[in-house]
C-alpha cells in the first residue's frame, strides 16, 4: 500500500468526507483524524465544490459540527471565480444559488458579457437555464463558467444532479465550452497546492468522488484516495478511465495508514 508513505501534505474533500451532505454531525472519526493530522505537522487543505452557500456560512457549519479548520485552509470555487473575473474584466449573469450571491457582492454584473452557473439547485428552471442560453448566443465571443463539474452528489439517501449537467447542457446548445473553475480542473488544484507548499507528488487528496477529487488529483501528479462514504458507489471501483491509488471506509482510517506509514 505505497500511497500512504511519505506524504507532505493532504487535500481533503469536504462533503462526503467531513459529513454527509445535508447531515448536521461529522461522519463518525473525522473531526479526530484532522486533528491527528494536524497534530502531526502535516498540513491540510480543504477543496469543495461547494457553491450553494458562501465560503464564511460553510466555515459557520464546519465550526458547528466541531471542526476548528480557519477560512484560509478552505478553498471553495467562487473566491478562484471572483479572481478570474476581475482580472479578464468579465461582468457575469449569474446562475447561482441565492445563498451564493453575496460572496460575489464585489463583482459589477451590470451588462453582462458572461455566464457562471453554480449549483443553483431548485433555481435551475427552465426560464433560467433559457436566459442563460440567451445571453451566451447574443455575445460574439461568449464565455461560459461552471462552479465545478461533477455529475451528482449524495444528499441523505437520495442522488442530486450536480453542476455538471447543466453545463454540458449550454456547452451543447451554444457550441461553447465552459471553463471548469473548481475540482477537476488544474489550475484548482495548482493554487491549492502552491497555497499548500508541497510538491505535488508529496500530496495525497482525499474525496468521494472518484473523477473530481481522485482523477482530478492524479491529472496533477497527486495520489488519489477514495473514501467508501458521500456519494462513493462500489461500481467506482471498477471505474472505466479512473483508478484511486487506495480505497479507505472513511476519513479516519486514511488518516491513520498516513500516520502510521
Amino acid at each position: 500500500m505505497s500511497w500512504c508513505k511519505n506524504v507532505k501534505g493532504v487535500l481533503l474533500d469536504i462533503t462526503g468526507v467531513l459529513f454527509e451532505s445535508g447531515a448536521s454531525e461529522p461522519i463518525k472519526g473525522s473531526i479526530e483524524a484532522i486533528k491527528r493530522l494536524k497534530d502531526s505537522k502535516i498540513p491540510v487543505r480543504f477543496c469543495t465544490n461547494e457553491t450553494t452557500k458562501t465560503r464564511h456560512k460553510l466555515l459557520q457549519k464546519l465550526h458547528s459540527i466541531g471542526f476548528s479548520m480557519t477560512e484560509d485552509d478552505v478553498f471553495p470555487p467562487i473566491p478562484a471565480c471572483c479572481q478570474i473575473l476581475k482580472s479578464r474584466g468579465l461582468r457575469p449573469h449569474l446562475l447561482v444559488n441565492p445563498d451564493a450571491l453575496s460572496d460575489f457582492r464585489e463583482i459589477n454584473q451590470e451588462n453582462p458579457n458572461c455566464v457562471v452557473l453554480g449549483d443553483a439547485t431548485d433555481n435551475f428552471s427552465y426560464q433560467n437555464l433559457n436566459k442563460a442560453f440567451q445571453l451566451l448566443m447574443s455575445l460574439e465571443k461568449p464565455v461560459l463558467f461552471a462552479l465545478g463539474g461533477g455529475k451528482y452528489y449524495k444528499e441523505g439517501s437520495d442522488l442530486i444532479l450536480d453542476i455538471g449537467p447543466f453545463a454540458k447542457a449550454l456547452e451543447y446548445a451554444c457550441d461553447v465550452e465552459a471553463e471548469i473553475v473548481g475540482k477537476p480542473s488544474k489550475s484548482f488544484f495548482g493554487a491549492v497546492l502552491q497555497d499548500l507548499g508541497q510538491p505535488a507528488e508529496s500530496v495525497v487528496m482525499i474525496g468521494d468522488d472518484i473523477v473530481n477529487d481522485v482523477g482530478g488529483a492524479q491529472s496533477c501528479g497527486m495520489r488519489g484516495v477514495q473514501v467508501r462514504t458521500g456519494k462513493y458507489r462500489p461500481s467506482d471501483e471498477n471505474h472505466p478511465t479512473v483508478k484511486a491509488d487506495g480505497y479507505v471506509d472513511n476519513l479516519a482510517q486514511a488518516i491513520d495508514l498516513i500516520l502510521q506509514s
